[in-house]
């Protein structure tokens, strides 16, 4: 990292500030009531009025606190503001990660906010925007949630592991993502499927999952959630040694890595559509 970068704490300070304002007016209109404001990838692939204004809102506050930085967001794009120099940062935001639980009014969504620098994510916030629960990691200064550490599952075991994953919009491949969830299951403890990748990987972080794996990942999917689970102790990574992505996401402790993993590589789960 350029030594002119912000360090990661500074990234993190000003990340907290503007997720909590974003989580609460997320939060206040979904009191108020939510309609859907257009579709994306398929009709079940939903974008709300509280997405873009939630996504805006963050636009505006990295702008005045931070002008020069880039920002990805998954309703806008890219913010151009040019090149990023060497040590300069660009934001990466997911205004509400579990759209479809939030319009349901389901207690699973959230807003993802990271920082990276030179092309690494260095400090992330994930903030559950119904329960207030927010998990915060800095590179190398570890993860967090309400002041306690985290720690990611001590399971060795893959046929007792609770393995959380996630489907896609698209009907091809969700019948795929199905095929290999069929073809897992009874190697495991239980899969569940909660609808928001971010706090999926959160939750790997503290063991309340012991596992996670998914294809079909943005980049603002993973980078705040990849961040806390990494710096819980998860290793985070793509299939045959490839980086964590869109072909797929694999978090698991260390000695539950491989295990799954392999079981993965065997079902394809990085094919199909």
């Amino acid at each position: 990292m350029d030594r002119s970068a912000p360090s990661p704490r500074e990234l993190l300070a000003v990340a907290l500030g503007v997720a909590r304002d974003a989580a609460a007016t997320a939060y206040r209109m979904r009191v108020e009531g939510v309609s859907v404001a257009a579709t994306k990838s398929t009709v079940t692939d939903v974008v709300t009025a509280a997405d873009r204004a939630v996504e805006r809102q963050v636009l505006d506050a990295l702008k005045q606190l931070r002008p020069d930085d880039a920002v990805l967001g998954e309703e806008y794009g890219i913010r151009d503001t040019g090149p990023v120099a060497p040590g300069g940062v660009r934001w990466i935001v997911d205004p509400i990660d579990g759209t479809v639980n939030y319009l349901y009014g389901l207690p699973y969504s959230a807003v993802s906010l990271a920082a990276e620098v030179d092309g690494v994510v260095v400090a992330g916030v994930v903030r559950n925007v119904s329960t207030g629960e927010e998990w915060t990691a800095t590179v190398g200064g570890g993860a967090w949630r309400d002041g306690v550490r985290l720690r990611c599952s001590g399971e060795t075991d893959l046929g007792q592991a609770l393995v959380g994953t996630g489907f896609g919009y698209d009907a091809g491949r969700r019948t795929h993502q199905a095929q290999v969830v069929a073809g897992l299951i009874a190697h495991v403890r239980d899969i569940r499927r909660l609808g928001a990748a971010a706090l999926d990987l959160c939750l790997v972080a503290e063991g309340r999952l012991d596992a996670y794996f998914e294809k079909g990942l943005a980049a603002w999917d993973l980078a705040a959630g990849g961040l806390v689970a990494a710096e819980a102790g998860v290793r985070v990574a793509g299939l045959a040694g490839g980086p964590p992505g869109p072909d797929l996401v694999v978090a698991a402790p260390p000695a539950l890595f491989g295990p799954l993993h392999d079981r993965l590589a065997e079902l394809d789960a990085a094919g199909g559509p």
